[in-house]
């Protein structure tokens, strides 16, 4: 259950998500989801004056004829946000308000997704995931639905959870029926078990990601030794903070997923997580 300082704080990030869509990311959206929205629906043969740019190529080498693409204007969109709650992102070293940690930082970019959304008459639907898919939410375009997704995002994280990424995007591949978008919003740690998932729901759908990140994961002060907790697994060790670094890099990270065809950013704790989303889809 949330707390009441909680509720309040979902309050607040509501409010403040509405203004920033409007002021920063609605016409973006719309132009990076909305702006190739047509679907392929049939083939139908060539007519002089038609234009020779969507001509169906292997259609029209099987055949010995010429043959055109027809497409149909999606009308109504379908975005599903994939969303990380283990136990890693309940970390953070406050960021420039001084309480912002990547759970928070989460909550920011599939509030804002879901508002955008919204306004453009979208449906919007939430998997959360941690060692496996915790909830599920429909894609709805109702009134208070970013609400919901908020709400599930931030709910307070258990600590001790794996993640699973790679069962969250099989729990995709099965609701979605037809093509969408798929934002993943998470730090992208833990084993790479979801790259052949991954590969296969890039193939049929557009996808998007969003890895949200701490400074203090890429390195610690140098504070000789100290002891820390995983906070996946719950395993304790002392380590030597001036030596110590990040198994797996950002860059690391990044690369993984821009090899596989997914446009992606890095969204840090001391970012302005709007700001971030507007330059990535400024930059389709």
């Amino acid at each position: 259950m949330l707390t009441p300082d909680e509720l309040r704080q979902i309050g607040r990030l509501h409010a403040q998500v509405g203004r920033r869509v409007d002021a920063l990311l609605a016409g973006e959206y719309r132009s990076t989801f909305r702006g190739s929205g047509m679907e392929f629906e049939e083939v139908r043969p060539y007519s002089p004056g038609d234009d020779v740019r969507r001509i169906d190529w292997n259609v029209t080498a099987r055949t010995g004829d010429a043959f055109l693409k027809v497409f149909r204007e999606e009308r109504e969109l379908t975005m599903l946000l994939v969303v990380d709650r283990s136990g890693s992102v309940r970390f953070g070293g406050g960021g420039r308000d001084g309480r912002t940690d990547k759970r928070l930082q989460m909550a920011r970019v599939a509030g804002a997704l879901s508002y955008a959304a919204l306004r453009s008459s979208d449906r919007v639907g939430l998997i959360t995931f941690s060692d496996g898919v915790e909830h599920f939410l429909p894609p709805r375009k109702t009134r208070g639905h970013a609400w919901s997704v908020i709400r599930a995002v931030y709910e307070a994280v258990d600590r001790d959870r794996g993640t699973n990424l790679q069962a969250a995007i099989v729990k995709a591949q099965t609701v979605l029926k037809r093509r969408a978008a798929v934002v993943i919003v998470s730090d992208f740690l833990g084993p790479e078990t979801w790259v052949d998932a991954l590969r296969v729901l890039q193939k049929r759908h557009r996808v998007h990601a969003f890895l949200v990140h701490d400074p203090a994961e890429s390195g610690l002060p140098d504070l000789g030794l100290v002891t820390v907790v995983d906070a996946e697994t719950g395993a304790v060790r002392t380590v030597d903070a001036g030596r110590w670094l990040a198994e797996v890099s950002i860059e690391h990270r990044l690369a993984k997923l821009r090899r596989l065809g997914v446009r992606v950013s890095a969204v840090s704790t001391q970012d302005d997580a709007f700001q971030r989303m507007h330059s990535h889809f400024r930059a389709r």
